[in-house]
């Protein structure tokens, strides 16, 4: 069953609602954008582990910005740990708040107190802002 909607001319809307709610809920939408990443893993050894910790950020290779860690989907936030056995794949996805527009390449950085956090350097940004990173 499908409904059809009908959508107001252009211009009818801002003689019902003030302009400046039209724009304030227009920023409000694109603040709540999100930029996903679809990471897969494969465990090269016994006893693999991975998480992610919630100071991840996405960086713009130009302006330093960070979009921080919004969620994350079937991957364990450090302290906790997500086993994979050995010779299998692990898929999990992160959701990262919105990059400035004007951002074309960044890196996927996790900033965290010990060796061996994720890096992925000079992500190359897509029109849908979805990736899929193999590691």
């Amino acid at each position: 069953m499908s409904a059809e909607i009908d959508f107001p001319e252009p211009g009818i809307l801002e003689e019902i609602v003030e302009p400046e709610l039209i724009a304030q809920f227009a920023r409000q939408v694109e603040e709540r954008a999100y930029v996903i990443v679809h990471l897969r893993f494969k465990a090269h050894h016994e006893d693999f582990a991975i998480r992610v910790w919630p100071t991840t950020y996405l960086i713009s290779g130009t302006t330093q910005h960070r979009s921080r860690l919004m969620h994350a989907e079937n991957l364990s936030i450090a302290p906790n740990w997500t086993v994979v056995n050995e010779g299998k794949n692990h898929a999990c996805t992160l959701y990262f708040e919105a990059l400035p527009k004007d951002v074309s390449i960044f890196d996927l950085a996790e900033i965290i107190p010990e060796p061996g956090g994720f890096l992925f350097k000079n992500i190359m940004r897509n029109k849908s802002d979805v990736y899929l990173i193999e590691a």
